[in-house]
C-alpha cells in the first residue's frame, strides 16, 4: 500500500474523518504515515468548513504503534530519538495545538504510540471491545510521543506509573472508569456514535471551543493567577465573534443557537 493512502483525509457536514489505513499492520505508524497525520491536522485546522476532527483506525485496531519493521533490526539509540522527536513531536503538536475539538475513536487495540496518539486527542470513545496498551515496558522501553504526559494529567502519577509499568491492556470499561475514555460504545456502533459526537462538537461555538482547549491545556501546570489572566484574555476576544451574538440573542429568544464557528 502507498503510503500517501496509509492516511484518508474526508470531510463531511463540517467533520474532517482522519482513517489510519495499514490495517493489514493494525495501522502501525511509519514515518511517512507520521508526516501525513501531521499535514492532515494542519489542513483541518486551516479550512474554515472544518469545526471538528475524528481520529480512527481502519480494519480491527485503532493502531498498534510504531511499525518496528522499519528499522531493520534493533533500532540504533540515535535513530530512535531522531523519530520521537522529529516524526512524533510535531505530530502531537498538531493535534495539541489545533484549535478545534478532535475525537479518537478507539476500534479494537491503542497500543504504544497508538496510545500516546489516542490520550492526544480531546476526547475519547471505545468500542466495548476495545483496549488502551502502554506497551512500552513490555520490550524495555519508556513511554513516548507525549504519553507520560497525557496519561499522568489523565489520572495522576500513580495510576499512570501502574498503567505503564505493568504494560497490561485497560479494557474499555475500566478505561471509563479511570477517567482515559469519555464513553463506551457497541463495536458495531463505534463510527456512528462517533461521528454523532464529532457532528454535535461542530454544530458548537468553534471559537469559543478552541480557546477553552488552550486554557484548559494551560491551566494543567499554570498558577491560577495566570490562569485568570489568560481566562480575560480570551474571554475579551470570545465576546467579539459573532457566535456569542448568536448565542446571547437565541438565549433573549428562547431558541437554540446556531452557531455558525466564527
Amino acid at each position: 500500500m502507498a503510503e500517501e493512502t496509509a492516511v484518508i483525509y474526508a470531510v463531511d457536514q463540517g467533520v474532517a474523518t482522519i482513517t489510519l489505513n495499514r490495517p493489514h499492520r493494525r495501522n502501525a505508524f511509519t514515518q511517512e504515515m507520521l508526516q501525513a497525520l501531521r499535514h492532515s491536522f494542519t489542513r483541518a485546522g486551516e479550512d474554515a468548513s472544518v469545526r471538528a476532527v475524528l481520529v480512527t483506525g481502519a480494519g480491527k485496531g485503532f493502531c498498534a504503534g510504531q511499525d518496528l519493521s522499519i528499522f531493520n533490526g534493533i533500532p540504533q539509540p540515535e535513530e530512535v530519538r531522531t523519530v520521537v522527536l522529529d516524526f512524533y513531536r510535531p505530530m502531537i503538536e498538531s493535534i495539541v495545538n489545533l484549535k478545534k475539538p478532535v475525537i479518537a475513536a478507539i476500534n479494537g487495540v491503542a497500543a504504544g504510540a497508538g496510545a500516546s496518539l489516542a490520550l492526544a486527542c480531546d476526547l475519547r470513545i471505545m468500542a466495548h471491545d476495545a483496549s488502551i496498551l502502554m506497551a512500552f515496558s513490555n520490550i524495555g522501553l519508556v513511554p513516548d510521543a507525549g504519553a507520560s504526559w497525557f496519561l499522568t494529567r489523565l489520572v495522576g502519577y500513580s495510576r499512570a506509573y501502574e498503567i505503564a509499568a505493568l504494560g497490561e491492556r485497560i479494557s474499555a470499561e475500566r478505561s471509563l472508569e479511570l477517567g482515559l475514555t469519555n464513553w463506551v460504545t457497541g463495536a458495531d456502533t463505534l463510527h456512528e456514535d462517533a461521528l454523532s459526537r464529532a457532528r454535535q462538537l461542530a454544530e458548537r461555538p468553534t471559537v469559543a471551543l478552541g480557546m477553552t482547549k488552550a486554557v484548559l491545556l494551560q491551566a494543567t501546570e499554570a498558577t491560577l493567577d495566570a490562569t485568570i489572566l489568560l481566562e480575560a484574555a480570551l474571554q475579551a476576544q470570545a465576546v467579539a465573534t459573532a457566535d456569542h451574538r448568536e448565542g446571547v440573542l437565541a438565549f433573549v429568544e428562547k431558541r437554540t443557537p446556531r452557531f455558525r464557528g466564527q
